[in-house]
């Protein structure tokens, strides 16, 4: 996923598995001297260079709140901030609160969603703030149980809620910290294309242990993936464990996995989703039939991808051949 970015500090707040860490001290040594935790020599380089680097995002400002928070969570979920940036201000403007976008249909989300893609999105983000005025009174609970129990939300955005919302400490895995901890600690260039149990072992044996500091911890990992231990083109000489990186010390063995395709768009089913959702989000009333004939050529194509939407509750249809965005 695109690069989710957090709060700064603030007093408040799935394949072959990687290789686990291992402890690197002498054997020979008293077993009951003290030992660091594996993260430890991480922890402040990284925090340290978040603190003065982080990008200023109104995510990461307090008075975003833990809803701002979810938000952006939603919408960056494979996006690039620079498109998110624009939505997530007008969204937050027109829906401050939970309670608020539950008040409207769901087809109002899916509208407002515009171009960011994936646009199942807004329907869960639409489900989660519909089920949270409805068993929290409207506001984001704080717990990681109750956020995994809301509609919509996986591991990965409980967490994140909960750590960058509420400073807890979870581990927030994301396709950023991924490639960081791949790099840093078990010195391969690129995790696993899904995430496996042993990387969110590692994450957890990573973590700090005082929940602040966690929390800091997770935002800025996951900002140090973003900006300088890209997937591409890293910038080692800006990275602040750049001596400690195992990938690094080891002259960088290439990736030796499956290979790494980015994703095709032209053609594709997305690609006709995509203008058959465009043609719907930008009228006033239902859509008839021959309009959406008009913005593909291949009929089987089209007809497939307008089902698929129907299927996905982003499209009503209509008796007489029409289709509006859904109403409930």
């Amino acid at each position: 996923m695109t690069a989710p970015t957090k709060p700064p500090h603030s007093g408040t707040a799935e394949t072959t598995e990687p290789t686990e860490p291992t402890e690197t001290a002498d054997t020979s040594a008293d077993d009951t001297a003290p030992q660091r935790a594996p993260g430890e020599p991480l922890h402040s380089p990284v925090i340290d260079w978040f603190d003065e680097h982080a990008r200023d995002l109104p995510w990461r400002r307090p008075e975003a709140g833990a809803w701002g928070v979810m938000v952006s969570e939603f919408m960056l979920q494979q996006t690039p901030v620079n498109r998110v940036l624009p939505v997530y201000e007008q969204w937050l403007a027109r829906w401050p609160r939970p309670a608020d976008l539950a008040a409207e249909a769901p087809g109002e989300a899916v509208r407002a969603w515009g171009r960011l893609g994936y646009p199942r999105r807004a329907l869960r983000l639409h489900g989660a703030a519909a089920a949270i005025t409805e068993r929290h009174g409207g506001d984001v609970p704080a717990d990681h149980a109750q956020l995994l129990a809301l509609p919509g939300i996986g591991e990965y955005t409980a967490a994140a809620v909960a750590s960058f919302a509420y400073g807890q400490r979870h581990a927030v895995l994301d396709t950023n910290v991924r490639r960081v901890f791949a790099r840093a600690v078990t010195g391969v260039q690129y995790p696993p294309n899904a995430t496996t149990a042993a990387e969110r072992r590692l994450a957890r044996a990573l973590l700090p242990e005082d929940e602040s500091t966690a929390a800091r911890w997770a935002a800025a990992s996951m900002e140090l993936g973003a900006l300088v231990c890209t997937a591409k083109n890293e910038a080692c000489h800006r990275c602040p464990i750049a001596a400690q990186c195992a990938w690094r010390l080891a002259d960088k063995p290439v990736h030796q996995g499956p290979p790494r395709r980015g994703q095709t768009y032209a053609g594709t089913d997305r690609q006709v989703r995509g203008r058959l959702l465009a043609v719907l989000r930008e009228a006033h009333g239902p859509v008839p039939q021959g309009a959406l004939d008009r913005v593909w050529h291949e009929p089987v194509q089209r007809a497939r991808a307008l089902d698929s939407l129907v299927a996905d509750g982003l499209v009503e249809p209509l008796p007489g051949g029409l289709y509006r965005l859904p109403l409930t």
